[in-house]
């Protein structure tokens, strides 16, 4: 009897916990993003570019995260930006505070990985291709980290560290889809460059999809 009650018990916590994944809000839009500044690109090259003091992608990208939401908990992927045709692959990369950030040398040639960055600053050293571990670091403080490259002067690259752990890079056309949101009232932000950060609150409700739109 008491083995029934047990398997009972358990199987509504199942299907209380499959019904509340089920039920997680979207949210979908675009963000307006500035104009490139070079001819479209059709290999996705991605360059970070710097205008008076001011740090974008370019072409342009942005990248949405739901603010004041609560972590998933558990361990956090280990994230890689590559050095690739001198490089960095990607240009702009969106982690969670705590994530790991491999950095493989996938040139044939030497790369020195480093940043000044309030958020993070560290440096690699010189090394080779075949480098093993992979040099990494991990990334503690939210904030903009931007990559140098010591032995190549025009390598840049962007890591934005977000506390959120929803967040989602746009297309190049800036549209974005946020999934698995839990219920609530949040604030949405539309990161665009080192300087402009647009923000606009949200009332998530459990199964529904939520357009929202940078414009």
């Amino acid at each position: 009897m008491r083995r029934r009650v047990l398997l009972c018990i358990a199987t509504a916590v199942a299907v209380s916990m499959s019904g509340r994944a089920f039920a997680q809000a979207t949210i979908e839009g675009r963000v307006e993003l500035p104009k490139s500044h070079s001819a479209p690109v059709m290999t996705k090259r991605y360059e970070v570019v710097s205008r008076g003091g001011v740090l974008a992608t370019n072409p342009p990208l942005a990248v949405v995260y739901l603010e004041g939401a609560e972590s998933k908990g558990g361990s956090l992927p280990t994230k890689q930006v590559s050095q690739k045709e001198m490089n960095f692959v990607p240009t702009l990369l969106a982690v969670q505070v705590g994530t790991t950030v491999e950095f493989p040398n996938e040139d044939d040639t030497y790369h020195n990985i480093f940043s000044y960055s309030p958020a993070k600053r560290f440096d690699l050293g010189r090394y080779r291709p075949d480098e093993r571990p992979i040099p990494s670091q991990v990334f503690d403080k939210a904030g903009l980290v931007t990559l140098r490259c010591d032995i190549h002067e025009h390598m840049r690259g962007l890591i934005l560290v977000l506390e959120t752990p929803y967040f989602v890079t746009t297309d190049v056309n800036g549209h974005f889809r946020l999934t698995g949101l839990p219920a609530g009232n949040y604030t949405l932000k539309a990161w665009v460059d080192s300087r402009t950060t647009r923000e606009q609150p949200v009332e998530l409700k459990s199964g529904s999809t939520l357009h929202v739109n940078f414009l």
